[in-house]
Parts: structure tokens; sequence; C-alpha cells
């Protein structure tokens, strides 16, 4: 495939320890690429982990690293699956310091932007991961703002996503336009073109929506919640008690999540 001849490959760990919850298990692989995206115009980096499996592209949070999700324990929380090879785990770059963030720039720069990465994760990320693993779609996942990566990319492709899992994720984008409002932003902003979409395929998607009673972010998957429940699209709100916006909810709930992809 010419997108993976363009990949730099380094960093190859093979039977790498690691511990989490005092227990110590093996990830079987681990590996850095890079590659020149045509649609961003910019190299992407990205670790990828496992060598099989479903191909699962996890998100990190606002304006995090590719590496962010690994070193605060989420590979790890989910090692066992990675292991078994039912899941191949792809984390790549958000650019949020470009799009969303970037308040150095007028918003229809920064959607645009958005869009360019949305195409980069449309044409290239996703069909590599598909062809890598021989699966026909891609499950997204995120905490937090990579929540929001992960509806996003899901609900507007659903032809491409057979599972969401979004935690503690927030949908409604136009905080980050300062009022303005184009195509780009409405074409990236869930709350506002998932309830008029038709697209067989998402009452076909496993979709989960975790939060927590204390999350910061509670209101925001009701509203999906509710969006969702006016379409007849089957989902999981997943209120998990006592819980907060943080990595230890994040962690108890990904392991949890990627169980239910069949």
């Amino acid at each position: 495939m010419h997108l993976r001849n363009k990949l730099t490959e380094c960093c190859l760990f093979k039977s790498k320890q690691v511990t989490y919850n005092h227990k110590t298990t093996i990830i079987l692989t681990e590996k850095y690429h890079k590659w020149y995206s045509q649609k961003l115009g910019l190299d992407v980096e990205m670790l990828v982990f496992g060598d099989r499996g479903y191909p699962v592209i996890l998100f990190p949070t606002s304006q995090g690293r590719y590496f962010q999700n690994k070193d605060e324990g989420l590979i790890d929380a989910v090692s066992w699956f990675v292991n078994e090879g039912l899941v191949k785990i792809y984390c790549p770059d958000s650019f949020d310091w470009l799009t969303w963030y970037n308040k150095g720039v007028h918003p229809a720069e920064r959607a645009r932007n958005y869009n360019f990465y949305d195409q980069m994760l449309y044409d290239e990320l996703a069909p590599w991961a598909m062809h890598e693993t021989g699966v026909g779609k891609v499950a997204t996942a995120g905490a937090s703002f990579g929540g929001y990566h992960a509806a996003n990319f899901g609900f507007k492709h659903p032809d491409r996503t057979g599972h969401i899992f979004s935690m503690s994720g927030a949908f409604d984008i136009k905080q980050f336009v300062d009022g303005y409002y184009d195509d780009n932003v409405f074409y990236n902003n869930p709350v506002d073109f998932l309830p008029g979409s038709d697209r067989w395929e998402l009452w076909q998607m496993n979709i989960i929506l975790g939060t927590a009673e204390h999350d910061i972010c509670l209101e925001d998957n009701k509203r999906m919640s509710n969006i969702l429940t006016q379409k007849n699209i089957n989902h999981w709100l997943d209120v998990r008690p006592f819980a907060t916006h943080d990595w230890p909810i994040w962690r108890e709930m990904f392991p949890h999540y990627l169980s239910t992809i069949k």
C-alpha cells in the first residue's frame, strides 16, 4: 500500500514488560511511525500497539501528543486485549494546536485546518489501519477532547467506523470558533450535523458514551444521548458513580468498552 511505503518505523520493542495495578504483563509490540501527510502538509507522528486485531484509533486529550495515552497508563490498562491479538491500537497526534486551540488565527482557518486533519484520518490513517489488520472498519476512542475526535470521526464517517468509545467527551465545537460559523464548523460539530444525518451505518454502530457522576462533561453526554435517542440509534450512556473527569475512571472504562467489540 502506497501510504505504508512512506511510513518511517523505528523504536520497535518486543516483549516489553510493564506494570499496572501491581500486575506485571507484556506488551508484544510497540512501534513508532512518522509519515508526511499529503492532506495536512505536515509530518504525522504515531505510536501503534499490537500486531493484529480490530484497529482502534485512540486520540489524546486536549492538545495531547501521540504518546500521552501511553504515558497516562491507558495502553497498559488494555494490555491484555493487545497481547491476545484482539485489538491493534493506533495513537496519532491530535494537532489541536493547529486547529480548534489555535487562537492565533481566524476561526475559519481553525475549522479549515481541522477539516484537513479529518481528511488525513479518513484518506490515510483509517485505510492503512484497515488494510494492515484486514478489518473492514475501525473503532475510534478517546478521553476528554479525544472523545470529541472519536465521536466526530465516527458520526461523520460511519462507512469506516464500527465502534465509538467516547470517555468524558464534549461534542459542541462552537465554543472554539468565537461566533464564526461555516460548513467546516457545521460538518465537524456532531451536535449540529448528526440530527439531520440519515447514514444507515449509524444504526449498525456500537456507540458508548462514557461519563461520570461528577464529570464536567456529564451534560454534554446527556445531550448527545438525547440526540441519538431521538433518532432511535442504539447506544449506551455509561454514567459512572462517584467519579470525576480524570484518568483513573478512563483507565477503568477503556478495557470495559474494548470488551464489547465483536
